[in-house]
Parts: C-alpha cells; structure tokens; sequence
C-alpha cells in the first residue's frame, strides 16, 4: 500500500496499519478505524469531526467540475505537480468531492484526499474505486490532518483555508504546497448578472511566509454555461448563502452566460533543512 507510512492516528498520533477492513494504531490501546463500504477512513480528531459540505453542494459542485468546466485548471495543476513534485505522494487538504484528488491520482500520484465532509468524501472514494485509482480519501480537517511527520512530497490547498503550520508538519524537507485561489476577477461576470453593485476578489490574507515561492501564476480562461451550469456553479460559491431573492431571480432568468474564471496559482517549498515550523 503506497499511503502505509503516509497516516497517524488522530488519537494519540501514533503510526497505523491496515488489518482486514480496519486500521489499528501502534499505540498502547490500539485505536481502531473502520473503512467504509465506499472505501474511505473516518480519521477526523474529536476537535475537528462534524461540518463540512452537504450533500446538496457536492452534487452541485461535482455536475459542474464532471463537465469539464474547469479543466484548463486541472490540467495546469497536474503540470505543476509533474515539474515540480513528479510520481510522488501528495495531500490534498481541503478535497471536497474528491475531483482533483482523482484527476491527480490518474496522473500517476499517490493522493490521499482530506476533507470534513463526509458527502464529499464518500464521492471521492467511490470515484477512485470505480477508476482503480491510488487514492485514499479521509474524513479529518486540514488544521489537524491525520498525516505523519515529514511523510508527503506535496500538499496542494485548493479553493481551501491554508494552515501553514500543519503544511510543514507534514511535508518533507524540500517539499512543496501548491496553492490556488480565485482571482481579483474569478467569476465577475456572474457576479455582474445578478449583483446591483458588484465586487472583486480581496487578495487572501493566509499565504504561506516561511515557505520559499517557486512560482506564480494567474490562470484565466472563459466559460459558456447554460442555464444548469450556472445554476450548478452558483450552488458550489459563497454567493449562494448570500444573494438575495432579487440576484436569485436575475441568475433563474438566464439562459446562458459568458463567464470569466481568474484562478491565482503558486508553488511554494519547504525547507531542506526539515525545520517543520519557526512559528
């Protein structure tokens, strides 16, 4: 199994292993984790389980990613993880429907995908299981990731809070994250279709400071949605908790829109001295 050394419990922190349909620690009280039929591993801490994305959004999210609307993006991330990580064993913290955990694991990488979810999950493992693919999927969250010391070649953060911290933990030395977030513009054309006043994207706040910056990039390429496209990625954003009846009525009303998608991408390396933090 490619993932063996790649886990710790999230009890005591100890190493597992697989035993029948169960992983078992080496700690002193042997804490025990059940697979699920679909083939993904509860593994979430008692500070972290509960949350994550319903069933409703997943569906929503893994419509429009199977159509292919964001492939451009999937593509250029496997092309960064070949230069920059190739063949080797990569986390993805944050992997909701397990999508780019996949398209990576069909790359050739060994992925284990980490979410709250458990809808999300749950897909992503179905997913690889149908496609005979090397990817492991877990419950757990990305401040407190179920991964050993020093164990992956990459973390890629997608779309996804970025724990710094728990990045360098778990990398080893000389390893990369690869982290992408929306543009200033990412979607501004959805936004003008059923916003009065709309807004650009703020800069994120959470970039890694003791990581060394391989590379940056800004992706951008357009998208024309029907009608259930645009119904799927409104569902899959923010702006879905937060636009009023008026914009949801605009948004029903469209049959078809032009979108813009601006996805800021950087590389970034850990240290080869091992150091796991200077926090």
């Amino acid at each position: 199994m490619w993932w063996r050394t790649l886990l710790r419990c999230p009890v005591c922190g100890g190493a597992v292993q697989k035993e029948g349909n169960s992983l078992y620690c080496n700690g002193a009280r042997r804490h025990c984790f059940d697979f699920a039929k679909e083939g993904y591993v509860n593994l979430a801490s008692s500070k972290a389980a509960g949350g994550g994305d319903d069933a409703a959004l997943i569906a929503a999210r893994t419509a429009f990613l199977s159509a292919g609307h964001y492939a451009p993006f999937a593509d250029r991330l496997c092309a960064l993880l070949q230069r920059y990580a190739p063949g080797g064993t990569v986390v993805d913290a944050g992997c909701g429907e397990g999508y780019y955990s996949c398209r990576m694991a069909a790359d050739g990488h060994g992925v284990l995908g980490i979410d709250l979810s458990k809808n999300g999950v749950k897909h992503g493992a179905r997913t690889a299981k149908t496609q005979a693919l090397s990817a492991l999927f877990a419950v757990g969250g990305i401040f407190d990731l179920p991964v050993a010391d020093a164990a992956a070649d990459a973390v890629v953060s997608l779309f996804a809070p970025v724990c710094e911290s728990e990045f360098l933990r778990v990398l080893k030395p000389g390893g990369i994250l690869v982290l992408a977030g929306a543009g200033p513009d990412h979607l501004f054309d959805l936004k003008k279709a059923i916003y009065d006043t709309p807004y650009r994207n703020e800069p994120r706040a959470d970039a890694p400071i003791h990581m060394e910056k391989l590379h940056d990039e800004c992706l951008r390429f357009e998208m024309r949605l029907d009608a259930t496209a645009l119904t799927n990625l409104f569902a899959m954003t923010p702006y879905f908790y937060r636009t009023s009846a008026v914009g949801r009525e605009r948004l029903a009303a469209l049959q078809e829109l032009c979108v813009g998608a601006e996805m800021d991408i950087a590389v970034y390396r850990k240290g080869e001295n091992g150091c796991k933090s200077v926090f």
